[in-house]
Protein backbone atom coordinates (compact mmCIF):
# COMPACT_ATOMS: atom_id res chain seq x y z
CA UNK A 1 0.00 0.00 0.00
CA UNK A 2 0.92 3.94 -0.49
CA UNK A 3 0.69 6.64 1.85
CA UNK A 4 0.08 9.66 0.72
CA UNK A 5 2.08 12.14 2.61
CA UNK A 6 1.10 14.82 0.27
CA UNK A 7 0.12 16.49 -3.04
CA UNK A 8 0.98 20.04 -4.51
CA UNK A 9 -0.31 22.00 -7.87
CA UNK A 10 0.56 24.09 -10.17
CA UNK A 11 -1.10 25.71 -13.68
CA UNK A 12 1.07 26.71 -16.69
CA UNK A 13 -0.58 28.66 -19.47
CA UNK A 14 0.08 27.27 -22.90
CA UNK A 15 -0.44 29.69 -26.39
CA UNK A 16 -2.27 28.09 -29.78
CA UNK A 17 -0.95 28.91 -33.29
CA UNK A 18 -4.47 30.01 -34.34
CA UNK A 19 -8.29 29.27 -32.44
CA UNK A 20 -8.63 25.44 -32.55
CA UNK A 21 -12.43 25.45 -33.80
CA UNK A 22 -14.66 22.32 -32.40
CA UNK A 23 -17.62 21.60 -30.66
CA UNK A 24 -19.03 24.45 -32.11
CA UNK A 25 -16.16 27.21 -30.74
CA UNK A 26 -13.14 28.16 -30.96
CA UNK A 27 -9.98 28.19 -27.86
CA UNK A 28 -6.97 29.75 -28.23
CA UNK A 29 -5.00 29.12 -24.84
CA UNK A 30 -4.99 25.74 -22.56
CA UNK A 31 -3.99 25.61 -19.23
CA UNK A 32 -1.51 22.58 -18.35
CA UNK A 33 -2.15 20.89 -14.40
CA UNK A 34 1.24 19.44 -13.17
CA UNK A 35 1.05 17.58 -10.06
CA UNK A 36 3.20 16.29 -7.63
CA UNK A 37 2.28 13.52 -5.28
CA UNK A 38 4.61 12.42 -2.37
CA UNK A 39 4.63 8.99 -0.39
CA UNK A 40 5.59 9.24 3.29
CA UNK A 41 9.26 7.79 2.30
CA UNK A 42 10.00 10.73 -0.01
CA UNK A 43 9.05 9.29 -3.23
CA UNK A 44 7.89 11.84 -5.38
CA UNK A 45 5.09 11.41 -8.76
CA UNK A 46 4.76 13.94 -11.40
CA UNK A 47 1.61 13.76 -13.32
CA UNK A 48 0.77 16.20 -16.24
CA UNK A 49 -2.70 17.35 -17.95
CA UNK A 50 -3.91 19.50 -19.90
CA UNK A 51 -7.50 21.21 -19.19
CA UNK A 52 -10.11 21.62 -21.96
CA UNK A 53 -13.28 23.30 -20.85
CA UNK A 54 -14.93 22.77 -23.97
CA UNK A 55 -14.60 19.63 -24.64
CA UNK A 56 -15.15 18.44 -21.15
CA UNK A 57 -18.84 20.50 -21.27
CA UNK A 58 -19.56 23.52 -23.84
CA UNK A 59 -21.93 24.84 -21.12
CA UNK A 60 -19.63 25.85 -18.78
CA UNK A 61 -17.45 27.38 -21.74
CA UNK A 62 -20.36 29.34 -22.91
CA UNK A 63 -21.78 30.22 -19.95
CA UNK A 64 -18.38 31.53 -17.61
CA UNK A 65 -16.08 31.80 -20.48
CA UNK A 66 -12.39 30.58 -20.85
CA UNK A 67 -11.14 32.08 -17.42
CA UNK A 68 -13.78 31.80 -15.01
CA UNK A 69 -14.21 27.78 -16.62
CA UNK A 70 -10.39 26.82 -16.31
CA UNK A 71 -10.50 28.14 -12.82
CA UNK A 72 -13.22 26.19 -12.19
CA UNK A 73 -11.24 23.01 -13.22
CA UNK A 74 -8.47 23.91 -11.30
CA UNK A 75 -10.53 24.48 -8.28
CA UNK A 76 -11.82 20.65 -8.44
CA UNK A 77 -8.82 19.43 -9.16
CA UNK A 78 -7.36 21.61 -5.68
CA UNK A 79 -10.56 20.16 -3.61
CA UNK A 80 -9.51 16.79 -4.87
CA UNK A 81 -5.71 17.23 -3.79
CA UNK A 82 -6.50 18.42 -0.45
CA UNK A 83 -8.00 15.77 0.77
CA UNK A 84 -5.26 12.96 0.07
CA UNK A 85 -2.90 13.62 2.75
CA UNK A 86 -3.07 10.10 4.70
CA UNK A 87 -4.72 8.27 1.84
CA UNK A 88 -3.69 5.11 0.80
CA UNK A 89 -4.10 2.97 -2.10
CA UNK A 90 -2.59 0.03 -3.83
CA UNK A 91 -3.42 0.32 -7.21
CA UNK A 92 -4.00 4.29 -9.63
CA UNK A 93 -7.39 2.57 -10.11
CA UNK A 94 -8.29 2.24 -6.39
CA UNK A 95 -6.97 6.01 -5.62
CA UNK A 96 -9.46 7.34 -8.58
CA UNK A 97 -12.41 5.71 -6.80
CA UNK A 98 -12.11 7.83 -4.06
CA UNK A 99 -11.26 11.18 -5.86
CA UNK A 100 -13.92 11.11 -8.18
CA UNK A 101 -17.53 11.19 -5.90
CA UNK A 102 -15.39 13.50 -3.61
CA UNK A 103 -14.34 16.29 -7.06
CA UNK A 104 -17.66 15.41 -8.65
CA UNK A 105 -19.85 16.39 -5.57
CA UNK A 106 -17.44 19.62 -4.96
CA UNK A 107 -18.05 20.32 -8.85
CA UNK A 108 -21.82 20.54 -8.50
CA UNK A 109 -21.90 22.42 -5.64
CA UNK A 110 -20.08 25.77 -7.57
CA UNK A 111 -22.18 24.65 -10.65
CA UNK A 112 -25.81 25.44 -10.10
CA UNK A 113 -26.77 24.87 -13.59
CA UNK A 114 -28.00 21.81 -15.50
CA UNK A 115 -25.69 18.91 -14.60
CA UNK A 116 -22.38 19.27 -14.68
CA UNK A 117 -21.34 16.45 -17.55
CA UNK A 118 -19.09 13.72 -16.22
CA UNK A 119 -16.03 14.06 -18.23
CA UNK A 120 -15.39 17.42 -16.17
CA UNK A 121 -14.11 16.23 -13.45
CA UNK A 122 -12.63 12.89 -14.79
CA UNK A 123 -10.38 16.04 -16.92
CA UNK A 124 -9.84 17.85 -13.53
CA UNK A 125 -8.46 14.28 -12.11
CA UNK A 126 -6.09 13.27 -14.43
CA UNK A 127 -2.87 14.75 -13.51
CA UNK A 128 -4.06 13.25 -9.96
CA UNK A 129 -4.31 9.92 -11.92
CA UNK A 130 -0.75 10.34 -13.89
CA UNK A 131 1.40 11.46 -10.73
CA UNK A 132 -0.46 8.05 -9.08
CA UNK A 133 1.08 5.89 -11.95
CA UNK A 134 4.49 7.75 -11.52
CA UNK A 135 4.57 7.38 -7.65
CA UNK A 136 3.73 3.19 -8.05
CA UNK A 137 6.73 3.76 -10.62
CA UNK A 138 8.85 4.55 -8.04
CA UNK A 139 7.82 1.32 -5.63
CA UNK A 140 8.38 -0.92 -8.01
CA UNK A 141 11.89 0.75 -10.08
CA UNK A 142 12.60 -1.21 -13.62
CA UNK A 143 8.61 -1.87 -13.85
CA UNK A 144 7.37 -0.84 -17.21
CA UNK A 145 4.29 0.47 -17.86
CA UNK A 146 2.33 -3.52 -18.56
CA UNK A 147 3.93 -4.62 -15.66
CA UNK A 148 1.99 -1.59 -13.01
CA UNK A 149 -1.50 -2.52 -14.61
CA UNK A 150 -3.39 -4.92 -12.10
CA UNK A 151 -2.96 -8.79 -13.46
CA UNK A 152 -7.18 -8.22 -13.82
CA UNK A 153 -7.11 -5.61 -16.07
CA UNK A 154 -4.60 -7.03 -18.16
CA UNK A 155 -6.46 -9.31 -20.10
CA UNK A 156 -6.53 -8.36 -23.69
CA UNK A 157 -3.43 -5.20 -23.44
CA UNK A 158 -1.26 -8.33 -25.16
CA UNK A 159 0.12 -6.53 -28.22
CA UNK A 160 3.64 -4.77 -28.69
CA UNK A 161 3.32 -2.64 -31.42
CA UNK A 162 6.02 -1.53 -33.20
CA UNK A 163 4.01 0.92 -35.36
CA UNK A 164 1.02 3.30 -34.61
CA UNK A 165 -1.04 5.21 -36.45
CA UNK A 166 -1.16 9.18 -35.93
CA UNK A 167 -4.09 10.51 -36.10
CA UNK A 168 -3.90 14.48 -36.95
CA UNK A 169 -7.24 16.93 -36.85
CA UNK A 170 -8.97 18.64 -39.29
CA UNK A 171 -10.57 21.11 -37.50
CA UNK A 172 -12.29 23.39 -38.46
CA UNK A 173 -10.41 26.66 -39.98
CA UNK A 174 -8.26 24.21 -41.98
CA UNK A 175 -7.69 25.36 -45.54
CA UNK A 176 -7.58 22.78 -48.22
CA UNK A 177 -3.55 24.00 -48.06
CA UNK A 178 -3.44 22.80 -44.79
CA UNK A 179 -4.94 18.88 -45.39
CA UNK A 180 -3.19 18.65 -48.22
CA UNK A 181 0.00 19.64 -46.10
CA UNK A 182 -0.95 16.82 -43.92
CA UNK A 183 -1.48 14.23 -46.66
CA UNK A 184 1.80 15.00 -48.06
CA UNK A 185 3.34 14.58 -45.17
CA UNK A 186 1.93 11.05 -45.06
CA UNK A 187 -1.17 11.59 -42.52
CA UNK A 188 -3.47 8.11 -43.62
CA UNK A 189 -5.81 8.87 -41.15
CA UNK A 190 -7.51 11.55 -40.56
CA UNK A 191 -9.95 13.48 -37.69
CA UNK A 192 -12.21 15.16 -38.95
CA UNK A 193 -14.23 17.55 -36.82
CA UNK A 194 -17.98 18.47 -37.96
CA UNK A 195 -20.88 19.64 -36.56
CA UNK A 196 -20.21 23.01 -36.83
CA UNK A 197 -20.78 26.26 -39.38
CA UNK A 198 -19.56 29.72 -38.47
CA UNK A 199 -22.97 30.92 -39.69
CA UNK A 200 -25.58 28.27 -38.56
CA UNK A 201 -26.55 30.08 -35.32
CA UNK A 202 -27.55 26.48 -34.04
CA UNK A 203 -29.65 25.77 -37.34
CA UNK A 204 -29.65 22.03 -38.10
CA UNK A 205 -30.24 22.12 -41.38
CA UNK A 206 -27.25 24.83 -42.00
CA UNK A 207 -25.06 22.48 -39.74
CA UNK A 208 -25.60 19.45 -41.82
CA UNK A 209 -25.37 21.21 -45.16
CA UNK A 210 -21.43 22.50 -43.93
CA UNK A 211 -20.62 19.05 -42.47
CA UNK A 212 -21.69 17.32 -46.17
CA UNK A 213 -19.46 20.16 -47.77
CA UNK A 214 -16.69 19.91 -45.36
CA UNK A 215 -16.16 15.81 -45.97
CA UNK A 216 -16.61 16.68 -49.76
CA UNK A 217 -13.58 18.92 -49.45
CA UNK A 218 -11.65 16.26 -47.78
CA UNK A 219 -12.49 13.89 -50.23
CA UNK A 220 -11.85 15.46 -53.32
CA UNK A 221 -7.84 15.84 -51.96
CA UNK A 222 -7.59 12.98 -50.17
CA UNK A 223 -10.26 10.44 -51.87
CA UNK A 224 -7.51 9.55 -55.00
CA UNK A 225 -4.61 8.65 -52.59
CA UNK A 226 -3.55 4.93 -51.87
CA UNK A 227 -2.57 3.81 -48.44
CA UNK A 228 -0.75 0.39 -47.93
CA UNK A 229 -1.76 0.42 -44.10
CA UNK A 230 -5.26 0.59 -44.77
CA UNK A 231 -7.51 -2.70 -45.18
CA UNK A 232 -9.47 -0.99 -48.27
CA UNK A 233 -5.87 0.77 -49.59
CA UNK A 234 -7.20 4.13 -49.54
CA UNK A 235 -7.10 6.82 -46.85
CA UNK A 236 -9.04 6.18 -44.03
CA UNK A 237 -11.56 9.27 -42.45
CA UNK A 238 -12.15 9.59 -38.91
CA UNK A 239 -15.35 11.66 -38.35
CA UNK A 240 -15.69 13.19 -35.28
CA UNK A 241 -19.60 15.00 -34.39
CA UNK A 242 -18.83 16.27 -30.93
CA UNK A 243 -22.93 15.32 -29.68
CA UNK A 244 -23.54 18.03 -32.45
CA UNK A 245 -26.82 15.97 -34.07
CA UNK A 246 -30.19 15.91 -32.03
CA UNK A 247 -31.66 13.58 -34.42
CA UNK A 248 -30.57 10.09 -36.01
CA UNK A 249 -32.41 11.48 -39.38
CA UNK A 250 -29.67 14.04 -39.32
CA UNK A 251 -27.03 11.16 -38.67
CA UNK A 252 -28.67 9.87 -41.84
CA UNK A 253 -28.35 12.13 -43.94
CA UNK A 254 -24.40 12.83 -43.35
CA UNK A 255 -24.15 9.08 -43.97
CA UNK A 256 -26.04 9.19 -47.32
CA UNK A 257 -24.12 12.15 -48.71
CA UNK A 258 -20.99 10.39 -48.01
CA UNK A 259 -22.08 7.30 -49.77
CA UNK A 260 -23.23 9.11 -52.58
CA UNK A 261 -19.97 10.97 -52.85
CA UNK A 262 -18.51 7.87 -52.35
CA UNK A 263 -16.75 8.27 -49.11
CA UNK A 264 -18.39 5.81 -47.21
CA UNK A 265 -16.25 2.94 -47.44
CA UNK A 266 -13.43 5.21 -46.39
CA UNK A 267 -14.90 6.14 -43.56
CA UNK A 268 -13.14 4.51 -40.38
CA UNK A 269 -14.85 5.87 -37.14
CA UNK A 270 -18.08 7.96 -36.65
CA UNK A 271 -17.68 10.04 -33.20
CA UNK A 272 -20.08 10.73 -30.57
CA UNK A 273 -23.01 11.99 -32.45
CA UNK A 274 -25.57 12.82 -30.17
CA UNK A 275 -25.54 14.26 -26.91
CA UNK A 276 -25.00 11.77 -24.47
CA UNK A 277 -28.67 12.24 -23.39
CA UNK A 278 -29.63 11.23 -26.62
CA UNK A 279 -29.90 6.99 -26.21
CA UNK A 280 -30.37 6.25 -29.58
CA UNK A 281 -29.71 2.76 -31.59
CA UNK A 282 -26.95 2.78 -33.87
CA UNK A 283 -26.66 -0.51 -34.38
CA UNK A 284 -28.14 -0.27 -38.39
CA UNK A 285 -25.26 2.98 -39.31
CA UNK A 286 -23.32 1.34 -41.53
CA UNK A 287 -19.83 2.74 -39.72
CA UNK A 288 -18.44 1.82 -37.02
CA UNK A 289 -19.91 4.27 -34.28
CA UNK A 290 -17.44 5.44 -31.33
CA UNK A 291 -18.35 6.79 -27.98
CA UNK A 292 -16.01 8.98 -26.51
CA UNK A 293 -17.76 11.77 -24.20
CA UNK A 294 -20.81 9.91 -23.45
CA UNK A 295 -18.54 7.47 -21.51
CA UNK A 296 -17.93 8.62 -17.80
CA UNK A 297 -17.69 4.86 -16.10
CA UNK A 298 -18.41 1.09 -16.73
CA UNK A 299 -22.01 1.52 -16.76
CA UNK A 300 -22.27 4.19 -19.53
CA UNK A 301 -19.87 2.07 -22.08
CA UNK A 302 -22.26 -1.16 -21.20
CA UNK A 303 -24.90 0.94 -22.33
CA UNK A 304 -23.04 2.32 -25.29
CA UNK A 305 -22.76 -1.44 -26.36
CA UNK A 306 -26.38 -1.85 -25.76
CA UNK A 307 -27.15 0.78 -27.97
CA UNK A 308 -24.63 -0.62 -30.97
CA UNK A 309 -21.73 1.59 -30.44
CA UNK A 310 -19.08 -0.29 -31.84
CA UNK A 311 -15.46 1.23 -30.35
CA UNK A 312 -14.16 3.24 -27.81
CA UNK A 313 -12.21 6.10 -27.96
CA UNK A 314 -9.95 5.55 -24.79
CA UNK A 315 -8.47 8.81 -23.44
CA UNK A 316 -5.91 8.75 -20.58
CA UNK A 317 -5.03 12.22 -21.41
CA UNK A 318 -8.67 13.80 -20.86
CA UNK A 319 -10.38 11.42 -18.59
CA UNK A 320 -7.75 9.68 -16.50
CA UNK A 321 -5.62 6.39 -17.66
CA UNK A 322 -7.22 4.36 -14.72
CA UNK A 323 -10.84 4.78 -16.38
CA UNK A 324 -9.45 4.06 -19.77
CA UNK A 325 -7.92 0.58 -18.41
CA UNK A 326 -11.84 -0.22 -16.59
CA UNK A 327 -13.19 0.61 -20.49
CA UNK A 328 -10.31 -1.47 -22.01
CA UNK A 329 -11.17 -4.27 -20.02
CA UNK A 330 -14.83 -4.22 -20.39
CA UNK A 331 -14.36 -3.38 -24.10
CA UNK A 332 -11.81 -6.34 -24.87
CA UNK A 333 -14.04 -8.88 -22.65
CA UNK A 334 -16.92 -7.93 -25.82
CA UNK A 335 -14.70 -7.82 -28.70
CA UNK A 336 -15.41 -4.11 -28.84
CA UNK A 337 -11.82 -2.09 -30.20
CA UNK A 338 -10.86 0.64 -28.58
CA UNK A 339 -7.63 3.37 -29.38
CA UNK A 340 -6.45 6.00 -27.87
CA UNK A 341 -7.69 9.78 -28.64
CA UNK A 342 -6.25 13.24 -27.82
CA UNK A 343 -7.13 16.25 -25.86
CA UNK A 344 -4.37 18.76 -27.70
CA UNK A 345 -2.21 16.57 -25.47
CA UNK A 346 1.85 17.87 -24.56
CA UNK A 347 4.09 15.51 -26.12
CA UNK A 348 4.98 13.73 -22.38
CA UNK A 349 0.57 13.51 -22.76
CA UNK A 350 1.17 12.24 -26.50
CA UNK A 351 3.07 9.68 -24.64
CA UNK A 352 0.65 8.28 -22.02
CA UNK A 353 -1.58 7.15 -24.55
CA UNK A 354 0.88 5.56 -26.51
CA UNK A 355 1.28 3.36 -24.10
CA UNK A 356 -1.96 2.36 -23.84
CA UNK A 357 -2.33 1.78 -27.67
CA UNK A 358 0.61 0.04 -27.42
CA UNK A 359 -1.32 -3.05 -26.71
CA UNK A 360 -4.52 -2.72 -27.63
CA UNK A 361 -5.27 -4.78 -30.85
CA UNK A 362 -5.62 -2.79 -34.17
CA UNK A 363 -8.94 -0.76 -35.07
CA UNK A 364 -10.63 -3.32 -37.59
CA UNK A 365 -9.16 -2.08 -41.21
CA UNK A 366 -5.80 -1.07 -40.14
CA UNK A 367 -2.58 -2.58 -39.92
CA UNK A 368 -1.58 -1.25 -36.59
CA UNK A 369 -2.51 0.25 -33.13
CA UNK A 370 -4.08 4.11 -33.18
CA UNK A 371 -3.56 7.32 -31.46
CA UNK A 372 -5.15 10.97 -32.45
CA UNK A 373 -2.77 13.60 -31.47
CA UNK A 374 -2.75 17.34 -32.52
CA UNK A 375 -1.11 19.07 -30.02
CA UNK A 376 2.02 19.63 -32.36
CA UNK A 377 -0.66 21.11 -34.87
CA UNK A 378 -2.20 23.61 -32.53
CA UNK A 379 0.78 24.64 -29.81
CA UNK A 380 2.86 27.82 -30.48
CA UNK A 381 5.97 26.04 -28.01
CA UNK A 382 5.99 23.08 -28.77
CA UNK A 383 9.26 22.45 -29.33
CA UNK A 384 9.90 24.14 -25.86
CA UNK A 385 7.35 21.55 -24.81
CA UNK A 386 9.29 18.47 -26.00
CA UNK A 387 12.20 19.55 -25.00
CA UNK A 388 11.22 19.55 -21.24
CA UNK A 389 9.79 16.24 -21.89
CA UNK A 390 11.88 13.56 -19.93
CA UNK A 391 13.09 11.73 -22.58
CA UNK A 392 13.51 14.37 -25.71
CA UNK A 393 15.32 12.45 -27.94
CA UNK A 394 13.57 9.26 -27.88
CA UNK A 395 13.31 7.35 -30.78
CA UNK A 396 9.19 7.11 -30.21
CA UNK A 397 8.95 10.81 -30.34
CA UNK A 398 9.19 11.52 -33.57
CA UNK A 399 6.25 11.21 -36.60
CA UNK A 400 7.28 9.77 -39.64
CA UNK A 401 4.81 9.21 -42.48
CA UNK A 402 1.93 9.78 -40.18
CA UNK A 403 3.53 6.85 -37.84
CA UNK A 404 4.93 6.59 -34.38
CA UNK A 405 8.01 3.47 -34.31
CA UNK A 406 8.20 2.14 -30.89
CA UNK A 407 11.00 0.81 -30.28
CA UNK A 408 12.57 -1.93 -27.44
CA UNK A 409 13.71 1.73 -25.88
CA UNK A 410 10.30 2.97 -25.72
CA UNK A 411 8.77 0.17 -23.70
CA UNK A 412 11.68 -0.18 -21.27
CA UNK A 413 11.24 3.51 -20.51
CA UNK A 414 7.57 2.98 -20.88
CA UNK A 415 8.02 6.79 -23.01
CA UNK A 416 9.40 8.36 -20.34
CA UNK A 417 6.26 9.10 -19.10
CA UNK A 418 7.42 8.02 -15.29
CA UNK A 419 10.81 9.61 -14.94
CA UNK A 420 11.09 13.41 -13.55
CA UNK A 421 10.83 16.15 -15.99
CA UNK A 422 12.02 19.31 -15.42
CA UNK A 423 9.31 21.12 -14.52
CA UNK A 424 8.47 21.19 -10.93
CA UNK A 425 4.72 22.09 -8.95
CA UNK A 426 4.98 24.80 -6.71
CA UNK A 427 2.87 25.17 -3.26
Amino acid sequence: MITIKNAKLAVKREPLLAPFGFKGGFVDELWQTIVAMEDEEGRIGEGLSVQSVLWSDPQVYAEWGHERGNAFMRDIALHALSALAGVRYETPLDLLDALTGSARAYAARQWTEKPLRGTFALNALVAADHAAWALLSRRRPGARFAELIPESYRVGLTWRHERIASAPVVSYGMTDADIETLLDDGSFVLKIKLGSDPDADGDPEKMLAWDIERLRAVHRLAGERECPYTANGSIAYYLDINGRYGTKEQLWRLVEAADRMGALERILLLEEPFPEEVRESVADIPVRVVADESVHGEEDALERIRLGYGAFALKPVAKTMSLSLKIAKLAVERGIPCFCADLTGSPVMVDWNKNLAALLPPPPGLTMGLIETNGRQNYREWEAMKRRHPAPDGGWIPEERGIFRLGPDFYEQSGGVFALGDIRPVP
